[in-house]
């Protein structure tokens, strides 16, 4: 699926992930290929994402906000 993560200042990840993991206002969710629409509210943390090559990457984040629909995952956040 094509994640993008974005502040206000930057572009800060674009590209296909397995999997992404989000620390959403009400606990941690993961995200992954053909799950349901969805919109939520992020809390400061840590996104996590795996690929299918088992390599792993994170963000740290102080809040934002993130959109799931048709394979696509859109986050806007603010970056630590």
């Amino acid at each position: 699926m094509q994640l993008d993560i974005i502040s206000p200042d930057e572009s800060i990840f674009s590209g296909e992930v397995d999997y992404v993991q989000f620390p959403g206002t009400n606990g941690l969710f993961g995200v992954l290929k053909d799950h349901a629409p969805l919109i939520s509210t992020l809390t400061a943390g840590k996104i996590s994402i795996k690929y299918n090559n088992n390599e792993e990457q994170s963000f740290n984040i102080n809040g934002g906000l993130v959109e799931v629909l048709k394979n696509k995952v859109i986050v806007l956040v603010e970056t630590v």
